[in-house]
């Protein structure tokens, strides 16, 4: 209607007529349609009485559900959360740490170099963490001692892909260091969290082994719970299955923090997140947990 004034003068009273024809015929119609509309919604019955349509909801990861059940169990005692980068540099991941330089698991089969200049020389070749060791000793720079922290993160390894390995997988650190603590407290420490994790009752025993930042070094056994100690496939026949590596701290690693090795004493330890999430649920191939799959996804 704006542009009927650009119209010849002969034009406008035909164009004026079918412009309000048009409108009447808009107003009726979308009055009739208003009624009908109005008058259904009157007449349709709705039954309170009937269950709500259930919305889907994700949930935790079962990773992240066994990492969290791991934390909750050292947090009561007395255990905090740190976190560390997961691009490294050697110096963290291997010099700190008393891993010796010509060591196997500082080549490229055992873990993952990036090909990029270091921003700080002095500490060696950036890398992709192969452990969460190297924030042990990031946290040990910036505190002094008594600490007591737990450590989850990602951590990669150069590893071929089976049912028991992936290049990426989760692992839980654990540090304790004051003037005072003895192997005596770690195997304390650690039979009660396996106790909590796996229910009471459950066996441990505690091998001799070697770590290079360890001294004394121990891997933890779970009796198996498929045979019951009795001998089995998951086990191996042994009736035992590894579940973690400990030891106390060794001097060389609080010589590289600036710690005075006869003044303070710790103790440290890792298992892996994914082994403990396999032996809690029966799981076979730790490639599940990567795939996806929701038809095993929600049975967590």
């Amino acid at each position: 209607m704006k542009g009927f004034a650009a119209l010849q003068a002969e034009q406008r009273a035909n164009a004026f007529k079918q412009a309000n024809e048009l409108k009447a015929y808009m107003e009726a119609a979308l009055a009739q349609r208003l009624s009908e509309v109005s008058g259904a919604s009157k007449s349709v019955a709705v039954d309170v009485t009937l269950p709500g349509s259930a919305v889907p909801q994700g949930r935790l990861h079962p990773v992240t559900q066994t990492m969290d059940a791991i934390l909750a169990c050292f947090i009561p005692m007395g255990f905090e959360i740190a976190d560390g980068p997961e691009l490294e540099f050697e110096y963290y991941n291997f010099d700190a740490l008393n891993i010796p330089r010509d060591h196997p698991s500082r080549e490229s089969f055992d873990t993952f170099f990036v090909d990029a200049p270091s921003p700080q020389p002095q500490k060696g070749r950036l890398l992709l963490r192969s452990h969460t060791s190297p924030v042990q000793i990031r946290v040990m720079e910036r505190r002094k001692p008594p600490l007591r922290i737990v450590v989850p993160g990602k951590v990669f390894r150069p590893d071929p892909l089976d049912a028991g390995h992936s290049f990426m997988f989760h692992q839980v650190e654990g540090l304790m260091v004051d003037d005072r603590t003895s192997f005596a407290d770690l195997k304390g420490v650690l039979e009660q969290f396996l106790a909590a994790l796996f229910g009471p009752g459950t066996k441990t025993r505690f091998r001799p082994h070697f770590f290079p930042f360890t001294e004394p070094s121990a891997e933890v056994d779970l009796a198996c719970a498929s045979c019951r100690g009795g001998g089995c496939s998951t086990c191996g026949q042994k009736g035992w299955v590894e579940i973690m590596g400990c030891g106390m701290v060794h001097p060389n690693v609080f010589k590289a923090v600036g710690y005075d090795a006869n003044k303070v004493q710790g103790f440290a330890f890792g298992l892996g997140v994914e082994r403990i999430a396999m032996l809690k649920h029966g799981i076979k191939d730790i490639r599940l947990f990567f795939e996806n799959d929701l038809r095993f996804l929600e049975q967590f």
